[in-house]
Formats: structure tokens, sequence, C-alpha cells
């Protein structure tokens, strides 16, 4: 389990004693990934590894840091020299994720109370002792872990947080979990993982929190388990594995992870409750039977309309998993050109896996969503441009690039190939002609965008490993990686001329959408036509061609795949899906991290 990991890397960074360093006296140059999140206004900073480690042991984090005030994505992670934050965290005043895992500090600042947008806060695996009480201010907070440190008491206050969804503990040295964290305020809060501490007790509260799904509370010193706990409606997953509970019967049941059966047992009674009382005198025998009988049928009603609520809630459910490629060596790449900067500088891109398109119309489903996201989420493209590609027709890494329009030459949906120039000519020849013979002012299809490249000296592309240019944005993608029925693997590209934040809510709702359609063509079962049949199929007969989809139809989940989108010098520029994207506060949505 990862609390596991990072118990063993804290023991490994904990070998020698901490070292505090004093910028204020250090002779600080500004770093390059400083300067350039500075210069570029971006959204996202990530600082990790030995290279980064090395410059904070010899003068210290650079505290201009601290000046990035549009950041809204913040990492530090794996600097063991990391001790202690000096400056005001404060003035990331836009702030919604701090990731500070794997270092050494000793202590988090007060000023982290500032953090009046901050959603997401890791500062798992360091050499915490206790947390500061201006935690409770964090008013907007959904995600806090600090496993694997030296806590010993959480700070006053959680009750307060009232959008708390998932709370991680384990791996420290708490004794006792506060009432607060059982407060009925919290009622987003879905998983407790506390695993790995001293706690004797679990309060009998717990039933006062309508949201919470799974509880970890393996390897600690309980003895009983409160029967109050079988009245947290939607729990589905207890782990009280590695405590000495006096119940026998219970340990069995809690060792062999029977969630259910848990449940039934403190529902029951458990051990000695549960069998009824002693019969009253002048109480006849079968008024006593018919009280228990009618408890349990009441009992067995209730369940049956629990699990049809769940069911419910299951088959709405809708479940996109992230694939975290990090720097290895099949993290698939963007490289981005200098040349784009005056042109299209902001590119995000993403791999998605398990889009179901063959059956029916899911096809002509997804291409008319991308139309529909193109105008209204896009703005006419106006903000952003959507591409999609069929990831096996091309080969990695990509460049983005920015080429004269002579020099630029693709195959165009539907078309020879041609230079950028040749097509933007034969598309205003189109457009004209279209006018007379419609005798209209407005354009229509790729005509109405020409005029996004006006002025423009070079115009932006992605090309692949052998040379293939796939995409010309605003414009067309290329014939090369059209989508077809057979596409399993989509690469999704969204560029802007406006924001990087643009291109990821862009590409957070194109997602979103296809986790929509993949449900749906799931659940209906539409019959399956290949595009080799189709092909060959004579007008009419298009129907012979048809199978049933009896065949298999997979699962309605979908896996993004992160991709790295970095410089000319390996810099990481943005990757996506970050832990910031896909933030959604759609109910039926899963997303798995």
């Amino acid at each position: 389990m990862f609390y596991c990991h990072c118990r063993m890397a804290s023991a490994t960074l904990s070998g020698s004693p901490p070292r505090i360093m004093d910028v204020s006296t250090a002779t600080v140059n500004r770093w390059p990934e400083i300067l350039r999140a500075e210069s570029e206004k971006r959204r996202e900073l990530v600082l990790q590894g030995p290279h980064v480690d090395g410059r904070i042991q010899t003068g210290g984090l650079d505290p201009t840091i601290y000046r990035l005030s549009l950041l809204n994505y913040l990492e530090i992670s794996q600097c063991p020299s990391l001790t202690q934050l000096h400056g005001d965290l404060g003035l990331l005043s836009n702030l919604q994720s701090l990731i500070l895992c794997r270092n050494k500090l000793g202590s988090l600042p007060s000023e982290l109370g500032a953090l009046k947008q901050l959603r997401v806060l890791d500062v798992s695996a360091n050499e915490l002792q206790s947390l500061p009480a201006e935690l409770s201010q964090l008013g907007e907070l959904s995600t806090l872990n600090v496993s694997c440190n030296r806590i010993e008491t959480l700070p006053a206050g959680l009750g307060r947080l009232a959008k708390l969804s998932s709370i991680n503990i384990s791996a420290n040295e708490v004794r006792r979990l506060p009432e607060e964290l059982f407060s009925p305020g919290l009622e987003h809060l879905s998983a407790i993982a506390a695993a790995e501490n001293r706690i004797e007790e679990l309060s009998g509260d717990v039933h006062q929190l309508p949201a919470l799904k799974s509880l970890d509370l393996s390897n600690n010193e309980l003895t009983d388990v409160p029967l109050a706990l079988a009245d947290c409606c939607k729990l589905k997953e207890i782990n009280l594995k590695g405590n000495k509970l006096k119940d026998k019967r219970l340990e069995k049941m809690v060792n062999s992870c029977q969630t259910k059966s848990i449940l039934e047992y403190l529902r029951a009674g458990g051990k000695g409750r549960g069998k009824g009382k002693e019969q009253e005198p002048g109480v006849k025998e079968e008024s006593v039977r018919e009280k228990t009988r009618k408890k349990r049928t009441d009992r067995q009603q209730k369940d049956k309309k629990e699990e049809n609520e769940d069911a419910v809630e299951d088959v709405n459910q809708m479940i996109v998993k992230v694939l975290h490629v990090q720097d290895s060596a099949s993290a698939f790449t963007v490289k981005v050109a200098p040349q784009v900067r005056d042109v299209r500088p902001y590119v995000v891109c993403c791999i998605v896996k398990g889009m179901n398109l063959k059956p029916g119309n899911a096809l002509k489903r997804f291409l008319t969503a991308q139309i529909k996201l193109h105008d209204e989420v896009c703005e006419k493209r106006t903000t952003a441009t959507i591409a999609t590609h069929d990831l096996q027709r091309l080969k990695g890494p990509l460049l983005y690039d920015a080429r004269p329009p002579k020099m630029l030459k693709i195959v165009p949906l539907g078309r020879k190939e041609m230079s950028a120039m040749e097509l933007l000519r034969q598309l205003q020849f189109e457009a004209a002609e279209q006018r007379k013979q419609k005798k209209r002012q407005n354009m229509s299809g790729l005509h109405k965008y020409l005029q996004l490249l006006d002025g423009k000296e070079n115009y932006p592309c992605l090309v692949d490993a052998e040379g293939h240019v796939i995409s010309f944005p605003p414009i067309t993608n290329s014939e090369k990686t059209k989508m077809r029925k057979t596409t399993s693997e989509l690469l999704l590209e969204v560029t802007s001329s406006t924001s990087l934040q643009i291109c990821k809510d862009v590409m957070d709702s194109l997602i979103v959408k296809m986790a929509e359609l993949n449900k749906f063509t799931f659940d209906h079962k539409e019959e399956v036509v290949n595009d080799a049949e189709l092909d060959l199929a004579e007008d009419g007969k298009v129907s012979d061609l048809v199978q049933k989809a009896s065949e298999e139809f997979g699962s309605p989940e979908l896996l993004v795949q992160q991709v790295r989108v970095v410089d000319t010098d390996g810099n990481l520029r943005v990757v996506y899906p970050s832990r910031t994207d896909l933030n959604t506060d759609m109910s039926n949505l899963t997303v798995i991290r």
C-alpha cells in the first residue's frame, strides 16, 4: 500500500540529521524554472529530484518562488535537503494544490492558513511531528495526506473543513482520532486512512459521517469496534486487520476482509448481543417471536432498499482511471519549439484508452460532441482548438512547431497533400464560391476559421517522429491519423493562443464527455460495424454486414495516460492530467488517480 512505501522512504531520508538552511543569509541565484514560470505566467510548477535537491543543499530554496502568485499547482518533492519553508507562503493566493512529499520537513509554516483556495495538501513522507492549527482555516480543502510522518496528535478544528473528502494519516504515531473528525458537518468525507498508528479506540460517532465509503484502521491498537459502525450507510470497505480485538469471531471476519459480514454482525449486536431479552412474566412466547420476526423483516427490507440504491448508483457511475507515467522511458512526450511562442504557445495532450467507437453511431456521436465543444467551450475555436488522433497511426515523440505557410505540408482530412498556403487559398476560394451560391455572408465548415490565422508569419503544427504533420490548428487534422470505428487508443490534443488553463479546462470537458458517451454506448449495446466492411459495402447493402452486439463490449471505464509537454532542453512545461485536473463535482463520475 502507498503508506508502506512512504514509511520506507521516510526511514531512508532520515539517516542523517536535518539540515536547516537560512535563505536570508544565503546567496540565492534565481532558478531557471522559477524565472520561466514567472515570465510565461505559468499555473503549474514541479521541482523534484536530486538536481533540485543539490541546489537546495547549496543555497536553499529560491525564495522568489513566493512571487509566483498565479500558481495553482506547486510540487516540491524528493528533496531531503528541504527541512523548512522560509518566506511568505501566503503570497501564493491562487494555489489549489500543494505537494511537498518525500522531503525532510520538520514543520509547516502558519502562513499555510492563508491559502484560501487550497484543495489538495500532500506533505507525506516528511519528518513532521505536528500540524499547524491554521490548517483548520483551509475552507476549500478536499484532500489531506500527512501519511508517513511522526505526528502524535491532529490539530483542533478539523470539523470546520466542510469540503474535506479524503484524509490519510497512515504511518504516524497518532493515539486518538479527534471527535471533530466525526462531525456531521463533514458531509463529503468518504475516505479515512489511518493505518499503522497507535489508535486505541474508534468513536461511536463514526456513524455521523453520511458519505463514508472507506475506513482503514489496520495495524493499530483497537480492542473493540463500536456497533454504530454498522450505521454508516455507504460504507463499502473496512480494513481492521492487525488489531487485537477481544471478539475473536469478529477478528476472524476482519482477517478475511468480509466487509458485509462485519457490518451484519455489528448490526445484529455483536458477540453476546442481539439474542433478545429474557422473556418477562406475562409476555407470551408468540409475542416475543412476532417482534423478532418483524424486526428481522424490517431490517431485510431496509438492506434490500440500500442494495437497490447502491445498484442504481453503480449503474450510473462513470469511471476514469489516470495512469501516471512520470519520467519513465515509456512516457509519451511532446517537445515544444521556441517558434510557437509568438503564434499559438499553449498545448496540452493526453492518451485515452478504452473508448469503444465500433457500435452503431458511437463514432458519429463522438465527432458531433467534439463539434459542440468547439462551438461552446472553445467559443467557436477562438479560445482553443481540439484535435483527436488514432494513436496507432502515429509515432512519438511529437514536436509542436511553427513553420512558414509554404513549408508546412499536410494531408488535410479528405484532401490530397498540400502546403498550408495552398490549403488556405483553396478554402478561401471555396468560401467565396459558397457565399455566391447561397447569397449569404456567413461562412460554414473550415472556412469560418480562416481569419484566426490572419497576420501570422508562421503556422502552428504538430509533427510526429516520422516527420508527418498530424495537426494544423486551428484549421484541420491529418487524414493519416483520422478517427475510425476501429480506433481504440486516442491521442487528444488541445491548443490555444490564450492560456494554458483554458487548454486544461477544455481537455477536462472533453474527457468527461467521452466518459458519458462510452457509458451510453456500453449501456445500449448497439450493433457493431467495422470500417473495412463499410468501405467495401455497396449502397443499400450495409445492413447485410451488420453483426449483432452479442460480441464482447468490454468495459465503460476509460484509462487516461499522462503526456508530458517539455521544452527543447527537456524541462517540463506541463503534464496532463495532473492532480488538479479532472476535479469535477459530478456525483456519478469517479476519477481514480
